[in-house]
């Protein structure tokens, strides 16, 4: 087996932090700070890796923490039913032509 890199080695390991940890269902602002002290503590595992690398594996982290699509629930309530839609029914702007 070749001997990796340090830092693809570090990402790896951000990458396990990242699903252990659920950070990916924190809130942005909880997010940025968790990101932040695993970045530190990164830093001091891998001490060969410099600060432009460290940075580098922030953006790659906060990056693979958001999703194309947010597994967090909208923070919007949902749309009331339409006026004489019973519960279930989905109320159309137009019928449907058939």
């Amino acid at each position: 087996m070749a001997k990796r890199e340090p830092i693809a080695r570090a990402r790896d390991e951000l990458f396990s932090h990242i699903h252990r940890c659920g950070v990916l269902d924190a809130h942005q602002d909880d997010q940025d700070s968790w990101m932040t002290e695993t970045i530190e503590y990164l830093a001091e595992r891998y001490p060969n890796l410099a600060a432009g690398e460290l940075t580098q594996l922030r953006a790659v982290g906060m990056q693979f923490c958001k999703p194309v699509i947010s597994r967090l629930r909208s923070e919007d309530p949902p749309e009331e039913p339409a006026a004489g839609a019973e519960q279930g029914e989905v109320a159309l702007e137009a019928p449907i032509k058939a």
